[in-house]
């Protein structure tokens, strides 16, 4: 590739000035490249970046494109940069809190040493630990590469797949995206199996003996079931069995952002993006803690002031009046099961704060997370389940009960959900002292039919729980990688409201549907982009680049070959009509010269067509000669007329040879041409009045 003339520093108009055979568009089965970005006020790039991307770009067709940073450097007052020996990356502790600085830092053109302060915990004893022992930043280069190369492949894979079916049919932007894909998928693929699904009915007998009502098995036939109703009708039942077992139910753990999502949505019917703006806001004024997190325990600096925190939030909080304040601190700590950030909890702020002014959404997201920090840390829930089998009419009835020893935890829960006015799951009651052998006369019975169920359509919480367990046993494959599932709890609550913006799902209700669009689209994709195993790939490879084991070029170079196999297999097709066609916009009419939807557009009122091969190139031009000449606008609901029947009633045209005003009928004279032609017609009753 023929370099302009040797220069120091090169700017990015070097680039694009190119020749425009070295950047060929994508329509013509070339992959879309990534180039550096520019900060503004930095719009040179060095002459050895400038080489570099020169010589990744030799012989390949591309578009280069670049996205503008605004970047700002504060400074303390009297300081200049002169007087900084080192800088402290003090971003997350994880993948792309490295990404964020890394790429700050050289968008500053910054050559300073650096040094790496790793810590998850923002107490203050952790934090002056974790300057105590500052690590060179040189340390975390290849946790760098691996985030780098991330988030490359995902432009990568979002531009070039998202260019390539909006080319492909030709209607209005299709966004594809690895994570953004597989999500569509999820819910295309459960719409599909509703509709497969053949309900089928089922029966079941009901024994009520002495007040135990215990059930058969599911019979296929109604003639076989009513026998057995009949059998058992009056007749003695006999205590086959009765196991009792003692069982704990151990308190819950900690909020992370998804889990938090999930239950407000069952609670309140939050979207996951209601939750987030929510808790973002609550971490604003200081009342949470940080709430992008994936993490469910606490950093054991933390365990220490639990109980005052835990004495404070319960405090703030009505309902807790009279409950029972145990802290188990244990329960919610692991440093070890902590990522870049520790649980969602409420902070001390609580107790000075007035949570009644609080807007309705921020103050059910802060009752949440306090009532679950009081959860974690109580008491285990105890109870005694008893299964006891009956024998009448030959066949066996099987019923369960439950006795609760201790409330525990879910004392603390149920005195939340009863201020909200919602009942917490009512267990099967308790069974009276039963034994094997004993005998109970008397047993009424009755024939109760029921349905199969298909698979229940996704909600967000539901959604939310398969995008955050998708793929796991590829998943389970790998060892020591930093996220699982699709997207990560920053970015899940996006990818719905992306799906639900562009028009593939729609919301009924509590529950998330895909469109007519969002189904073609998800059909129409390769299965390597509808598959989260795409995701656990990647990780796999990212986890080697983490530990110096693949070379990130070598992961690019992987990407870049996928996309090129993808685009050039796509060369050439042709794809039928389908939803994914549509433009989005309301047609007007139909097309005279191909019967397809005429639409409106900023300039004309034009055919969808214009896309085929060959083109329809029929339009209406709003600045079309014939009208402006006589003063006159195209409307749509005179294009719309012309359309309908050819002919169109309009008054007010303005003569420029006898400057008046007159009524006519406008007639669509079209011939095929390369524009429309018009033509007039009068009656005998056009009315003429003289112009001013």
């Amino acid at each position: 590739m023929a370099l302009p003339a040797e220069k120091e520093r090169y700017t990015f108009a070097d680039v694009l000035t190119w020749p425009d055979d070295e950047r060929a568009e994508l329509i013509d089965g070339e992959v879309v490249l990534m180039a550096p970005a520019p900060s503004r006020g930095h719009q040179e790039i060095s002459g050895e970046v400038f080489r570099q991307l020169a010589n990744y770009l030799e012989g390949k067709k591309c578009k280069v494109y670049h996205a503008p940073f605004d970047v700002r450097l504060f400074e303390k007052d009297g300081d200049t940069p002169e007087d900084v020996d080192t800088v402290v990356c003090a971003t997350d502790a994880g993948r792309e809190g490295e990404l964020i600085f890394r790429l700050t830092y050289d968008l500053c053109q910054c050559t300073k040493p650096v040094k790496r302060l790793w810590i998850s915990s923002m107490e203050e004893s952790a934090i002056r630990k974790g300057f105590d022992n500052l690590v060179d930043g040189q340390k975390y280069n290849n946790l760098y590469a691996a985030a780098l190369c991330r988030a490359k492949a995902d432009w990568l894979i979002g531009i070039n797949g998202t260019r390539l079916f909006t080319t492909l049919y030709k209607g209005k932007t299709l966004n594809v995206g690895r994570v953004l894909t597989p999500t569509l998928t999820l819910l295309a693929e459960r719409e599909a199996a509703i509709e497969h699904f053949k309900k089928e009915k089922f029966y079941t007998v009901e024994l009520d003996a002495q007040g135990i009502r215990a059930s058969s098995g599911k019979f296929n036939s109604k003639t076989d079931a009513e026998k057995l109703r009949s059998a058992c009708l009056g007749k003695t039942a006999v205590v086959q069995s009765v196991t009792r077992k003692d069982k704990t139910e151990r308190p819950p753990k900690l909020y992370d952002l998804t889990t938090l999502q999930r239950e407000a949505n069952r609670l309140f019917d939050y979207t996951a993006q209601q939750t987030l703006d929510y808790l973002q806001s609550l971490y604003e004024k200081r009342l949470a803690t940080y709430p992008r997190t994936d993490s469910r325990y606490l950093t054991e600096d933390m365990a220490e002031g639990l109980p005052a925190l835990c004495s404070t939030v319960a405090g703030a909080l009505s309902f807790m009046v009279g409950q029972p304040l145990p802290v188990h601190a244990a329960q919610v700590v692991d440093s070890s099961k902590v990522t870049d950030h520790h649980a969602v909890i409420p902070t001390a702020e609580i107790a000075g704060a007035d949570l009644a002014a609080l807007p309705t959404g921020e103050r059910n997201i802060l009752y949440m997370i306090a009532v679950r920090l009081l959860c974690a840390v109580g008491e285990p829930h105890t109870y005694a389940e008893t299964a006891v089998t009956l024998d009448c009419g030959g066949a066996s009835f099987m019923t369960k009960g439950r006795t609760v020893a201790a409330a525990g935890w879910k004392g603390t829960e149920k005195a939340f959900l009863s201020t909200l006015k919602k009942k917490a799951e009512e267990p099967a009651p308790a069974l009276p002292e039963l034994a094997e052998g004993q005998r109970l006369e008397g047993a009424d019975a009755l024939l109760k039919q029921g349905t199969t169920s298909p698979p229940a359509r996704f909600t967000e919480d539901t959604l939310l729980s398969a995008m955050e367990h998708a793929s796991a046993e590829d998943f389970a494959a790998l060892e020591s990688v930093e996220r699982t599932g699709l997207g990560t709890p920053a970015t899940r609550a996006a990818t719905i409201e992306k799906l639900v913006k562009s028009g593939f799902v729609e919301r009924k209700k509590k529950q998330l549907l895909p469109t007519e669009k969002g189904l073609a689209l998800s059909w129409a994709m390769p299965d390597q982009l509808k598959s989260a195993k795409l995701t656990a790939e990647w990780e796999d490879r990212l986890g080697a680049v983490e530990r110096g084991e693949l070379a990130p070029e070598d992961f690019m170079a992987g990407i870049t070959a996928m996309l090129t196999g993808l685009v050039r297999s796509y060369r050439n097709v042709a794809v039928a009509p389908s939803p994914l066609s549509d433009s989005g916009r309301a047609g007007i009419g139909k097309c005279p010269r191909c019967g397809k939807n005429v639409v409106e557009g900023k300039k004309s009122f034009y055919c969808e067509g214009y896309h085929d091969t060959p083109s329809c190139g029929f339009a209406l031009w709003k600045n079309d000669r014939f009208f402006t000449s006589k003063r006159k606008e195209l409307t749509k609901k005179i294009a719309a007329s012309l359309l309908k029947t050819g002919r169109a009633a309009v008054t007010g045209l303005f003569s420029e040879k006898k400057g008046v005003f007159y009524d006519a009928t406008v007639v669509l004279d079209d011939d095929g041409g390369k524009f429309v032609r018009f033509k007039l017609e009068f009656d005998n009753k056009s009315t003429r009045k003289e112009g001013k």
